[in-house]
């Protein structure tokens, strides 16, 4: 049975794994991990046990699976998913043809040595970037070719057991350092109008040029469209072969915000409208997040037309509270930190990436501090796992909320259930523990379990009623499979304030009125 997204009774686009909801618990490994199934098995493997992962975003490489035009060697992907399989894993592939990163890094060499056949984009004074234009009819045909036969081959090792999940096409796709390529090619369909099925699509008046129609914007928007296209023509011709569920992803719009300095043509929100109408095959836009403002593009990204996956975000101990939030706030079908395999190593072994690629891929330094994170992340991964038949039970109702610390000024929340209103403190926040964050579950009018961490809680009457609120009850405990285990019952002074520390844990409180 393929995997595949689909809405659920309540309406939520949901990842089924063999007619079960399955919600990826993941890592994205470094770029270069999978290129040694040797590697793979002597220093990746063992470093992600004890994670609770349970699945694993590992790279294919185009220039590895066909090294000689026209012939490909799968070695790579079938040791991977043999691997998973010994591991107890499943597989989210990222197909690094094209463009990674805004460049074409991964191309085959006898492609990067043929640049008349296969162009490159150029700047506007006619510098050409190591990028090849999306324009580039023969180098996109070559990419569906080889992305088909490696989805064509996956379907046939593996629709039985579904150990491959789903393909990112691509990876943070787009042109640095220019809003357009100003190729040629470029220039001439620039100079043409808005494609009328385009213009159509976006409910705008046809018959009018790139600047006409987009104004400021022309220049992205004319790259959004051309990427797209050619995304969408790989992606349908691999999900022919084997309709596994396919997105690409979206290196972040942020500072200092002018087009080409973040990668022009990429699926960032503005610019999501031509992507969805140019690329249907794809069923979501994902961002990878390493600015310190995580809950903000969690928020963003996630509407009814794209469900929420992050296959790459900050790795440090704060990872943990984001990953509670995209499940409970807005039912996320993957989390996953990048770099993952780093978890299990020593801090003070990690190769932090040097600062100056940190400016130059505008990325938060602090995003890469691991102290304490693989604690904090596993137990995270845990809970995930183990509230899975009360998460499916009450989330996409008032009866699931969820929270998180956005900033250094948001001091707590506040929740409004059926009889009872809850007030959140954030605890402060402390390096190298998470940030306050977690989900609420009303059992019932008078009972809620508390998932998270780093706060402190207070249950208050509704707005007009003459009494006070109390604990009736107050345990510590587990979850197993959607129950509860209780442990200490708390009262007396430990009963004077429910809070939940720095490691993600739980509390079940039954409430009374007087």
């Amino acid at each position: 049975m393929v995997p595949e997204i689909r809405k659920d009774e309540k309406g939520i686009a949901t990842l089924y794994v063999q007619g079960e909801p399955f919600f990826c618990c993941a890592g994205e490994l470094h770029n270069s991990s999978a290129s040694s199934l040797d590697y793979m098995e002597k220093e990746i493997w063992p470093n992600l046990k004890g994670l609770n992962m349970n699945s694993v975003i590992a790279p294919l490489y185009w220039e590895c699976i066909e090294p000689e035009e026209g012939k490909y060697d799968f070695t790579l992907p079938d040791g991977l998913i043999a691997q998973a399989r010994e591991n107890g894993m499943k597989l989210i592939f990222l197909w690094f043809g094209l463009w990674k990163n805004a460049e074409s890094m991964y191309i085959p060499g006898w492609m990067k040595k043929d640049s008349d056949t296969y162009f490159r984009a150029k700047k506007v004074g006619g510098e050409v970037i190591n990028t090849i234009s999306p324009l580039c009819q023969a180098a996109v045909d070559k990419d569906a070719r080889a992305f088909t036969a490696v989805m064509k081959h996956i379907g046939e090792i593996d629709e039985q057991e579904a150990t491959v999940l789903f393909v990112q096409v691509e990876n943070e796709i787009g042109l640095l350092g220019t809003e357009r390529d100003y190729s040629a090619q470029a220039n001439e369909a620039f100079a043409e109008n808005v494609p009328e099925e385009l213009a159509g699509k976006l409910g705008l008046e046809g018959g009018h040029s790139w600047k006409e129609t987009f104004g400021e914007d022309a220049e992205e928007s004319f790259m959004s469209y051309y990427f797209a296209k050619a995304v969408e023509q790989i992606t349908a011709s691999g999900r022919k072969e084997y309709p596994l569920p396919c997105y690409t992803n979206s290196w972040l719009k942020q500072y200092p915000w002018y087009v080409g300095s973040y990668p022009s043509g990429g699926p960032v929100v503005e610019m999501q409208k031509i992507w969805r109408a140019t690329a249907p095959s794809l069923f979501t836009f994902a961002p990878d997040i390493y600015v310190p403002y995580v809950p903000q593009i969690l928020d963003e990204y996630t509407t009814p037309e794209n469900p929420l996956v992050i296959p790459e975000v900050r790795k440090d101990a704060v990872t943990a509270a984001y990953c509670l939030y995209a499940f409970g706030r807005h039912n996320a079908i993957c989390y996953s930190p990048f770099g993952i395999e780093e978890l299990g190593m020593d801090p003070s072994l990690v190769d932090i990436p040097p600062m100056e690629v940190m400016v130059a891929l505008n990325i938060d330094p602090s995003a890469f501090d691991i102290a304490g994170s693989s604690a904090y992340l596993a137990k995270a991964y845990d809970l995930v796992e183990q509230m899975k038949p009360l998460y499916l039970q009450f989330r996409g109702t008032s009866h699931l909320q969820s929270y998180v610390k956005k900033s250094e000024t948001d001091y707590g929340a506040l929740m409004r259930f059926e009889d009872y209103d809850l007030q959140i403190a954030y605890s402060p926040r402390v390096p190298k523990q998470p940030i306050a964050g977690g989900m609420i579950y009303e059992l019932a009018p008078d009972k809620f379990l508390l998932v998270g961490m780093q706060s402190s809680f207070t249950f208050t009457p509704k707005a007009g009623e003459n009494k006070k609120a109390d604990i009736l009850r107050l345990e510590e405990g587990t979850l197993e499979a959607g129950q509860w285990k209780p442990g200490r019952i708390f009262n007396g002074d430990e009963k004077m304030s429910l809070r939940l520390g720095d490691m993600p844990s739980c509390l079940m409180v039954q409430l009374f009125k007087y």
